[in-house]
Formats: C-alpha cells, sequence, structure tokens
C-alpha cells in the first residue's frame, strides 16, 4: 500500500504542510489501531518523513493482528519500526512512547450492533491503558481520534445550532442501541482529561466526522460511503436503503491526517478540536451518484427502503464549526469528487 501513486501522492500533500516536522526528529511515536484507515495512513506517513526527510522516528505500531500488520508493513522495516501485538485494553509494556496517536476503536455499525461490550470496552479500558502508559513514560502529546456523535442530538438544546462548537454539547440517551459508540467517546475525552487535570498528561481529541479514502474498509462495515466504494469497485448497483435525502460532510483522508497533525504540533494541551470538510455537505443520493459516475463499471443507484437502520445514528445533521482547528492553520484541500476518485482508483489498482 504505501508504494501505491495515490498514497504517496497523498503522503507527499501532507509533509508540504508548514508544520514543525523536525519535533519528531529522534522520537518515539506509537500508534494503536495499526491497520485502521487512520492508523495505517499516520504509520506511513512517519515512513514517508522518515524516508524522504530524513526525520528519524521510532515508530511503534500497536494491534491485535501480527499477520495484518506484517502485510501492510512488513517490507518497510528498513525504517524504525517494529510491531506491538496485543489488545489495547491491556497495559502496554514499552519504555518510551513521546507521542501516542490513539486510533484504536470500531465505528462501523455492523460491530455497533453485534459486539456494543468490545466498542465500551476499548473506549474505556483502551483509553485508561494509552493514558496509562502516556503518564509513565510523559509522553509529549496524546491524540484522540475521537467523533462528531459525542455532540449528541442538539436539536433539544435551544439557540441556533446549525453549526457546533467545541464547547457546546447535546444530549445523548444511553438507553439508545448505538449509545455505545458516542457514549463510549465522550468516556475516552473525560478519561483523558481527567489524567491531564490530574497527572498533568498532554492530550488532545480530535473529534473526526465521516473520513474516507484509500485503506478504508470496504467489506461488513455499513456505513454509507464504505458500502457504495464496495459497490462500485465489485461492479454493482449502489443500493440505497433509505431516500438518499439524509445530508452528510465527508473528509478525505488525507485531509484528516493534516488536521490531525495540525493538532498534534499547534494545538492547545487539553482541549478538543473538530475536525471535518464542511465545503461540500450533501444528500446521500448525491454523493452515490457521484461514485456511479466516477466508477469504471457501468452502474446505476437503486433505492431498497430499509424497515431498520438499528446502528446508523437518527439525530439531525449539524455541521462542525471548524474555526479552532483553522487557526492552527489547517484547512481540508480535497474535493469530494476528487477523494471519490482517488479512493477508486487506489482499489481498482
Amino acid at each position: 500500500m504505501y508504494h501505491n501513486n495515490i498514497v504517496q501522492h497523498d503522503l507527499a500533500v501532507i509533509a508540504r504542510e508548514q508544520l514543525d516536522w523536525q519535533r519528531f526528529h529522534g522520537k518515539t511515536v506509537l500508534i494503536t489501531g495499526a491497520y485502521s484507515m487512520l492508523g495505517t495512513y499516520l504509520a506511513m506517513l512517519f515512513i514517508y518523513l522518515y524516508r524522504e526527510r530524513g526525520i528519524k522516528v521510532r515508530l511503534i505500531q500497536l494491534g491485535r493482528n501480527m499477520q495484518r500488520m506484517q502485510h501492510l508493513f512488513g517490507k518497510l522495516l528498513d525504517s524504525d519500526c517494529e510491531f506491538l501485538c496485543q489488545d489495547v485494553t491491556a497495559p502496554i509494556n514499552t519504555d518510551r512512547a513521546d507521542f501516542i496517536f490513539h486510533m484504536a476503536g470500531n465505528s462501523s455499525p455492523h460491530y455497533i450492533k453485534t459486539d456494543p461490550v468490545g466498542i465500551m470496552r476499548c473506549n474505556l479500558m483502551g483509553t485508561f491503558s494509552v493514558m496509562e502508559l502516556a503518564r509513565r513514560c510523559k509522553s509529549e502529546r496524546v491524540i484522540l481520534a475521537s467523533t462528531r456523535e459525542v455532540y449528541g442530538d442538539m436539536n433539544v438544546v435551544t439557540g441556533d445550532h446549525n453549526c457546533v462548537s467545541e464547547h457546546e454539547m447535546g444530549v445523548l440517551d444511553p438507553m439508545d442501541d448505538r449509545s455505545c459508540y458516542p457514549e463510549g467517546k465522550r468516556a475516552e475525552e473525560t478519561i483523558a482529561r481527567s489524567y491531564y487535570l490530574q497527572h498533568g498528561v498532554s492530550f488532545n481529541s480530535v473529534r473526526l466526522a465521516h473520513v474516507f479514502g484509500p485503506g478504508m474498509k470496504t467489506e461488513g462495515d455499513g456505513r454509507v460511503m464504505s458500502d457504495f466504494i464496495a459497490d462500485a469497485i465489485a461492479g454493482h448497483d449502489i443500493v440505497l436503503t433509505s431516500d438518499g435525502t439524509a445530508v452528510r460532510a465527508f473528509c478525505y483522508i488525507s485531509d484528516a491526517i493534516s488536521g490531525m497533525m495540525h493538532v498534534a504540533l499547534k494545538g492547545s494541551p487539553g482541549e478538543a478540536y473538530n475536525l471535518s470538510n464542511e465545503c461540500e455537505p450533501s444528500p446521500i443520493g448525491d454523493v452515490a451518484q457521484i461514485v456511479c459516475e466516477t466508477s469504471s463499471h457501468d452502474i446505476k443507484v437503486v433505492k431498497q427502503i430499509a424497515t431498520s437502520n438499528t446502528g446508523y445514528c437518527n439525530y439531525q445533521r449539524t455541521a462542525l464549526n471548524n474555526a479552532k482547528i483553522q487557526q492552527l492553520g489547517f484547512t481540508p484541500r480535497v474535493t469530494l469528487t476528487e477523494g471519490i476518485a482517488r479512493t477508486l482508483h487506489f482499489f481498482e489498482q
């Protein structure tokens, strides 16, 4: 995957951001969720910085499946990389971790329905494990991959909430069938904030929204973009299980990684940052049509309204206010159409 021309282009674009990349020189970076989409791109960015910029980073990749980590990164071990095969909920035994990117955690509607206990365990026990490591190693910064869903239902809050900022918060029902994910992420952020207040562990939470791109899971995931891309790759018509009017704003992976690096290197410790691309909010029916038109196959959109959508968020969409992260110098660069084209090209290769 690292040598794929789409991925190489993305990494080069990220590395051109005006950031103090030298802060990573000589440091140890630990990434949990090593073979997730976000974890994989982060690891490949540090490998790129090592190879192309001479920034010597000791990279530790933590995941539960050694075979998958070796498949993704085994041929890249000329860089200073090592694997830590374990569950993130167990104590993490390493002697140093200057920067920690906590990317472990499942947000797939499929697993929200079938393994809510596992999702809660990862977000709570896994974050305790990560923050305890950061406390012990006196880490410079922990970056948590959180979600826009921590805001819950903003419609029950008075005032204009067409665009939600980091200091606002809506309502979550703990009895909702899918609350394992957003409630788990709320708890994750609270655990990190508690370590910051009590032990001085520096962290930031990055509240991501609808990230997609090369490396995304396309089988058995359940999120709309994953399902659309999977159908397009297979040459199948895209099946919409709703009327297609729900609006989403999708963020291409290189923009998401760039935003996280802005926060890691320039963010104020102990704070949360929204990270999304709100430039092109689009009904998912329109997104499906773009995927069809971009695919190399002759496919179309077909509607089959589902009787149940358990696992999906039913709250009315509220856009994320990105003013805070934009003050750090971050701006999303990849349009929706370009991101879809790049993703399809990656998988077709």
